[in-house]
């Protein structure tokens, strides 16, 4: 079985308005005939990219990626000051996956998911569990309160010395607070562009940090990029700050709806960043769900690869 398939480019794509003044970049591959799939990608705010593409046998698949609000190629982009981060929330993007679902002509489609993407995965399906066939969902997060100062505190008694850095652009007085409150105002409610950049490379070292104990770690080329880095750090401290509109606990408390929806989870035993324990809670509430644990941390590798790749090849039929 391959590691992943071979690389494929999109057969269709476009730009879907889904209201807001929000213009929604898509793109489908693999087979038009084949069983639907839509990609949710990691983040928030990352975007998609040519290597997700690769999880679903070309052959038995019709694949939908799609950017997330105000990242990748969808517009406004979130690099701009200017564009409004108010329209964009978890709930949005529930009702964007909905709208397209519904322009491509979809009844039904598998849910694939990573990392942040698990979140809005789950938050999609126990809304809409009538339009979700199976899910395979890796490096699985539920995006709660303490989830996110794992992150963003506690963390940094593993990483003490970037967790220092990290620490130290934020204004003296907010050091000792909610960390991603402050970059929250540093990035989003300030005018200045040099505060503003500061704050996304120190963001995105940060974020870099946190997958740096892991086997095989390289810094990820894409925070080299300055829109990038403004883009994704604006969107992702503008998710955690406001807990991503959910409530504590609420996706752990609903997956009862998820039953009947066959599931593959895949976790990194090693996932510092995420650790197991937040799926093994989600499996166990979550009937018909199995729990995949792999020897890696959150940002896979070959072994996480090879069970996303196998539990797409036992739905695909």
């Amino acid at each position: 079985m391959p590691v992943q398939f071979d690389e494929i480019e999109p057969y269709d794509q476009g730009l879907l308005d889904v209201g807001d003044g929000q213009l929604v970049h898509w793109e489908a591959c693999g087979n038009p005939e084949g069983k639907p799939a839509v990609v949710l990608h990691g983040g928030p705010g990352s975007g998609c990219t040519p290597a997700h593409r690769r999880y679903f046998h070309p052959g038995a698949y019709r694949v939908v990626l799609f950017d997330q609000r105000g990242c990748g190629s969808s517009r406004p982009h979130a690099a701009d000051p200017g564009t409004d981060l108010s329209v964009n929330t978890t709930g949005h993007l529930v009702a964007d996956i909905e709208r397209l679902r519904d322009h491509l002509g979809i009844d039904a489609w598998t849910v694939w998911g990573a990392s942040w993407g698990v979140t809005l995965a789950l938050a999609y399906a126990e809304r809409h569990p009538e339009r979700v066939t199976e899910m395979v969902l890796a490096s699985v997060t539920m995006t709660r309160p303490a989830d996110i100062r794992w992150l963003y505190h506690t963390m940094g008694r593993f990483l003490p010395e970037q967790w220092a850095r990290f620490r130290e652009v934020v204004p003296a007085t907010e050091r000792d607070g909610d960390l991603v409150a402050a970059y929250y105002r540093l990035l989003n409610q300030t005018a200045d562009p040099g505060v503003r950049e500061r704050a996304a490379r120190a963001w995105c070292e940060w974020e870099d940090a946190l997958l740096s104990l892991e086997d095989g770690w390289r810094p990820n080329p894409r925070y080299d990029d300055p829109l990038f880095r403004v883009a994704f750090s604006r969107i992702v401290t503008h998710y955690f700050h406001h807990h991503a509109w959910l409530d504590d606990g609420q996706l752990l408390r609903d997956a009862g709806r998820l039953a009947g929806i066959r599931a593959v989870l895949v976790h990194g035993r090693r996932d510092l960043g995420g650790p197991l324990d937040t799926a093994w809670q989600l499996a166990g509430a979550w009937p018909g769900a199995e729990l995949h644990t792999v020897e890696t941390g959150h940002g896979g590798g070959a072994a996480m690869t090879s069970a996303i790749v196998e539990a797409t090849n036992r739905f695909a039929g």
